[in-house]
């Protein structure tokens, strides 16, 4: 099943699939260690819900709702 990463509940782990978004966004995703393969777990997420808090490579992430709406993810489980 495929969703956005901005989706994710608090403990969902998932694959990125494809990177979105125009030329610094995307780029910014890139340069954090966002691309396709990598494996995320949604750590936590702000009381009114921007910024969210994943793990991804090995360490910590703190994300725009705005940027993980451009990361679609393979919820695994």
């Amino acid at each position: 099943m495929e969703k956005t990463l901005d989706a994710f509940e608090i403990g969902d782990v998932g694959t990125v699939k494809r990177v979105g978004g125009e030329g610094k966004i995307k780029r910014r995703l890139f340069d954090m260690g966002i691309t396709p393969g990598a494996e995320v777990l949604m750590r936590k997420r702000a009381p009114l819900g921007d910024p969210i808090e994943i793990t991804i490579r090995g360490y910590e992430l703190t994300l725009r709702k705005t940027e993980a709406a451009c990361v679609t993810m393979e919820v695994k489980g």
